[in-house]
C-alpha cells in the first residue's frame, strides 16, 4: 500500500465506524483490554508530587478568558525611555497570593519573555504556544479581525528585517513604548516588527482583513504587562507548567500507556493551548509505543509486538485526538504512523512528524 493511498484512507475514514471497532475483536481486543487494565493512572493521584508541580492554576486564569481592557495599573510595566528594558515587576509573592510551587513555576515560564496584551475590550486570546524557548506564538481575535504575536531569538532579527524589506519600506512606529517598524504586505495585511530586547524580538501580523487605520489603532492599545497579569489573561484551557501533571492525567485517562511510561515525569514546557498540549502528550505516548514495538520486534518477542500493535491501533479511539481533529492534522498524522507500525512498517522520519525528540 502506498503512502498516498494510506493517507487517503486515513482522511476518508470515520474513526468511530463500527468496523474499526470490530478490527479489535478476538485476540487483539483481549490484548488491548489487558493493556488498558493496568492501573497506571491511579498511581498518578497517589504518587508523591514532583517538586514545584502542585497547584491547579485556576484563580486568575479561570476568571480572565477575555482581555477586557480592565488591567490594573500596577500590572502594567512602567513606560521606559527609548528602548530601555526594566524587566518584570509586580510579581506576587507566594505568601501574598496564597500560591504554591505551581504558580511560581508558571511565572518563571513567562517572566523572561515579552508579555504583550491588547488592552481593549473584546479581544480574546486563542492560540498559545511556546514560552519555554525563544520562539512562540500568541494570537488574539475580536469579531472578524485576528492578529498574532510571534517572538523569535534576537539574533534572527536582522535576517527577518532584511526579508521584510522585500515586502515594503519600513515605517517607524512605537508599540508599547517599544521601537518598531510596520511593513505593508497589501492594503489589508500588515506586520509590525519590534526591535530586539532581552534576547528576543516580537512581530505582530494580521491574520485577516484589516484596514491600515484599524491596525494603527490596535497598536496603540498594545501594552506590556507583568508575568502575573499575562498569565491571568490566558484562557483556562491553556496549560501552564504547574498544571502539566494534572492535565496529562486527564488526557491519558483512556489511553493505554507503554511499559515503564512514567506520567509523573512527563514534561511539556511553556504555556500551550489544548491542541498543542494534546499533541505533545499523545506524541510522547505514541513514540514510546513505537519504540516498544521496535524493541519487541528486534527481540523476537511476539507477545510484546502484538501488545504494542494493539495499543497503536487503539489510538483511533483516544478521545483527546478526536477533540483535536477539527483544529488540525496532528491526529491523522499519528493515526497513519501508528497504523503503519502496527502493520510492520516503521516509516522513516516518524520521530520528527510526531515530535518524539521534544
Amino acid at each position: 500500500m502506498t503512502d498516498e493511498h494510506l493517507d487517503r484512507l486515513v482522511r476518508d475514514a470515520d474513526p468511530y465506524r463500527a468496523d474499526l471497532v470490530e478490527r479489535l475483536g478476538g485476540a487483539e481486543q483481549k490484548l488491548l483490554e489487558e493493556i488498558m487494565s493496568v492501573p497506571k493512572l491511579e498511581a498518578v493521584a497517589e504518587a508523591p508530587p514532583r517538586r514545584g508541580i502542585l497547584r491547579r492554576f485556576a484563580g486568575a486564569v479561570a476568571a480572565a478568558a477575555v482581555v477586557t481592557g480592565v488591567i490594573a495599573a500596577s500590572t502594567l510595566l512602567p513606560d521606559q525611555p527609548d528602548d530601555t528594558w526594566a524587566g518584570p515587576v509586580g510579581l506576587p509573592s507566594t505568601s501574598a497570593s496564597g500560591a504554591s510551587g505551581g504558580w511560581e513555576l508558571d511565572l518563571k515560564a513567562v517572566e523572561s519573555h515579552p508579555r504583550l496584551l491588547i488592552d481593549q475590550p473584546g479581544w480574546k486570546v486563542t492560540t498559545v504556544h511556546g514560552f519555554a524557548e525563544e520562539k512562540g506564538t500568541i494570537a488574539f481575535i475580536k469579531g472578524g479581525r485576528e492578529v498574532s504575536m510571534g517572538w523569535y531569538p534576537a539574533d534572527l532579527h536582522q535576517r527577518y528585517f532584511k526579508d521584510r524589506l522585500e515586502i515594503s519600506a519600513p515605517e517607524p512606529v512605537k508599540v508599547a513604548n517599544w521601537s518598531a517598524d510596520v511593513f505593508t504586505y497589501s492594503d489589508s495585511d500588515f506586520a509590525a516588527m519590534l526591535k530586539p530586547r532581552d534576547g528576543t524580538f516580537v512581530e505582530l501580523r494580521t491574520q485577516s482583513k484589516w484596514t491600515r487605520e484599524e491596525f494603527d489603532e490596535m497598536l496603540t492599545h498594545v501594552v506590556r504587562v507583568d508575568a502575573a497579569a499575562f498569565l491571568g489573561a490566558l484562557p483556562p484551557e491553556v496549560v501552564t507548567p504547574g498544571r502539566v501533571r494534572e492535565e496529562s492525567a486527564k488526557i491519558l485517562a483512556d489511553v493505554p500507556l507503554p511499559p515503564n511510561f512514567d506520567i509523573t515525569s512527563l514534561h511539556v514546557a511553556g504555556a500551550n493551548d489544548s491542541y498543542q498540549f494534546g499533541a505533545a502528550v499523545t506524541g510522547r505516548v505514541g513514540c514510546a509505543w513505537i519504540a516498544e514495538w521496535i524493541r519487541a520486534d528486534r527481540a523476537d518477542d511476539e507477545a510484546a509486538v502484538k501488545r504494542a500493535a494493539a495499543a497503536l491501533r487503539s489510538s483511533h479511539h483516544w478521545r483527546v485526538l478526536h477533540d483535536m481533529n477539527d483544529e488540525g492534522n496532528y491526529p491523522e498524522v499519528l493515526w497513519a504512523t501508528a497504523d503503519k507500525v502496527a502493520n510492520g512498517n516503521v516509516p522513516g522520519g516518524y520521530e520528527e512528524g510526531l515530535g518524539c525528540d521534544q
